[in-house]
């Protein structure tokens, strides 16, 4: 998957349009993701990413950087083997694209606004 274009509230993935946040897996997207506390990310917000057990999550906490990753999150997903890389949404949607180049089993999970 490729992540053609993003912007504030809105990102296009291999031609298809999203106006909300998305997590995208190797062969699929998964629409309107949401979290249990809005901007505050937590492991069990992750459970379908897990279930998939990649390599790598890219973690795109918005525009602006406004959603939380609580340093408990982190500890959390590193404990399950996962290498975690958190970035504003725009860095995170450039690092994906690069680390597609290196990985099969890379996730992105991505907050579109602030």
């Amino acid at each position: 998957m490729h992540i053609d274009q993003y912007r504030f509230g809105h990102i296009d993935i291999e031609s298809h349009s999203y106006d909300a946040d998305v997590i995208i897996f190797p062969d699929h997207v998964q629409e309107r993701w949401w979290r249990q506390e809005g901007h505050r990310l937590a492991r069990d917000d992750l459970d379908t990413v897990l279930a998939e057990k990649p390599d790598v999550l890219v973690v795109g906490t918005g525009y602006y950087g406004r959603m939380q990753v609580p340093e408990e999150t982190l500890d959390s997903l590193r404990s399950t083997g996962v290498d975690i890389r958190v970035g504003k949404t725009s860095d995170a949607v450039k690092e994906f694209n690069r680390l597609q180049r290196e990985y099969a089993r890379i996730v992105a999970a991505l907050h579109l606004t602030c």
